[in-house]
Parts: C-alpha cells; structure tokens; sequence
C-alpha cells in the first residue's frame, strides 16, 4: 500500500484580500429599525440579502402589477382560510389589487362554513372512528346544491357557491372569498380533486355537476393567466399538489391559445415548507426562459399580514 504523510502547508499559494469576491459588504447589513418607525422603514431596515432582498422584490412586482394593471392571481389552499387570513384577501380584491383568486376544494369549503356558521375545520382523527368526518348536513346539502344549480346555468364552481352565499344571507359573509367574489365580480375559482373532499361523500353531491363547475373554473382561470405577460404576478400559498398542477396546465394552454407571448410575470410560492411541485410547477418551469421567481419560507399567519401589509404601505 501507499504510505502518506501530513502535507506540507509552507508552499500554499495565496493572494492579497483585495482580489477576492465578496457576496456580503457593509452596505447591505441590517440597519436598527426606530420605535415608532413606519413599515417602509422596517422593510428599508431588513439586509440587501437572501430572503430579506427576494421579499422586497415580490412586494415591488405586486405593487408595478397592481400599477400596469397586470392581473395579480392568488392560490390558495384550505389552511389559508383556516389561518384566518380570508379578510386580507377580500380587502385586497376590494382595492383591486387582486384580480382573481384560486381554490382547492378544501379552501372552498372552509371558507363556505366561515360565511354559514363563522366557524370550520373538525377534529378529523377523532371523527374518522365513526364516520362521521365530513358528514355535517347544511354543509353537504348547501354547497352541493349550489354547485348542481349552478352547474345547470353553465356556472362556475366559485361563482355558484358565492352567489348561494348572498342569496341564503350568510350571516358572516363579510368573511367570505367566495361571496366578496361574487359581490366585486372577481374572480374566484375552485379546483377540485373528485374524491379529494368531504362534500363529494354526500348523498347529495353529483359527479358530473362537480366536473362541470370546476372545469368552467378551469377555463375561467386560463384567461386571467393569459393576460399576465409582461408583469402580472401569481402566488401560490399553502396548496402543495393540486394548484400548482392547475397553474402549470393553465398556463400552457394560455401560451397555446394566446397570439402574444405569455412570459415576464413574477411568480411566487409561500407555505411552511417548500415542496417539489410548487418549486417545479409555480416556480421553475414557468419562468425559466423568462420573468422571476421567489420562495418565502413561513407560517402563513405571520407571512401573509406581513406582505401585504408591506405592499400596501408602498402603495400607500
């Protein structure tokens, strides 16, 4: 065998400080944010580095969206509406700030409850023992209902369901994507595995209403991200499989279909933890002869407020 012996350090190779790139000099160091000091202050304050920097970057790309009037979509999944974080959507659908949102079958029925009841969300584990997880009538019966009826008209799935909320008088509807949607004629879409939620175990659900309304949603959602070309934004927040599949597959039948390029928008995925097909589907593909993409890592109840807190305080 080779026998080694310690290296000798005496003729290593050096070089003078001066001729070495840096990534971090003291310009872009945090600065003490004041008492009293305003949210541009603070976001002024953060370091020019990583997420800090990628932060400042979003709320600009929504602030020159909202500006170029360049559709600013929002995709949501259930923990959004469960995080309590509904009424920061619906006050930025009121500003036009938010041009549409998107849904996943769980969103939509956290948020329907929220509107009915002004509470959701069960103890699954405890309920899962005897089957009744899921099994609450009015919810079943109400938006089943409102999904066949609308289905009927050629409706789709958001829009039936916002329009049942106004109509039967939700109490708490001032809490409702869905009904803000239907008031402001925003629009909101529901995307829907069949199977994948507690209202399709009910007697009163139909297979083929639920199809229907959620493929109108579909194709309603294709136009709003065909027009995003040249500076619209699309976040996704908290939904891990169904809504990037959605978003990709909408996308590439709005470049399809379009006459004009649909490229130079801003992405942007925001959940707890990053997954594989928000980072493929939302955040790399789209974008990747074109436009930015940014990841921000958090609990959705601190992050959401903060962004969009930030954002208005620029528009401000």
């Amino acid at each position: 065998m080779k026998r080694y012996t310690p290296a000798d350090l005496k003729n290593i190779n050096t070089f003078p400080i001066e001729e070495r790139p840096t990534k971090v000099d003291s310009s872009k160091l945090a600065e003490v944010c004041q008492p009293g000091a305003g949210l541009g202050a603070f976001l002024d304050s953060l370091p020019d580095i990583l997420k800090a920097n990628e932060l400042r970057k979003v709320v600009q790309a929504i602030v020159t969206a909202y500006k170029k009037k360049k559709p600013v979509i929002v995709g949501i999944g259930g923990h959004v509406v469960k995080c309590g974080l509904a009424p920061l959507l619906i006050d930025f659908m009121e500003q036009g700030i938010i041009s549409a949102v998107a849904m996943n079958g769980g969103a939509s029925i956290h948020d329907f409850e929220m509107a009915l009841i002004g509470r959701t969300s069960e103890d699954v584990a405890a309920s899962l023992e005897n089957g009744r997880f899921g099994m609450v009538r009015e919810t079943g019966e109400a938006m089943n209902g409102a999904i066949t009826e609308g289905a009927g008209c050629g409706m789709g799935m958001g829009a039936s369901l916002g329009k049942k909320l106004i109509e039967l008088n939700a109490p708490c509807q001032k809490n409702s994507i869905l009904a803000a949607g239907a008031r402001l004629e925003v629009p909101v879409t529901v995307h829907i595995a069949v199977g994948g939620d507690t209202i399709h175990m009910h007697p009163t659900a139909s297979g083929s209403a639920l199809g229907q309304a959620s493929f109108t949603d579909f194709r309603l959602i294709i136009s709003v991200i065909g027009d995003m070309g040249d500076g619209g934004v699309y976040l996704n927040i908290g939904s891990a499989v169904v809504l990037p599949e959605v978003f990709v597959k909408a996308l590439n039948a709005a470049r399809n279909l379009s006459k004009e390029p649909v490229k130079d928008f801003t992405t942007v995925n925001m959940d707890m933890n990053q997954h594989y097909r928000p980072m493929v589907n939302v955040l790399h593909r789209p974008t990747m002869s074109s436009g930015s993409a940014y990841s921000l890592t958090g609990h959705h109840e601190i992050m959401l407020p903060l962004l969009f807190a930030l954002v208005r305080n620029s528009l401000s």
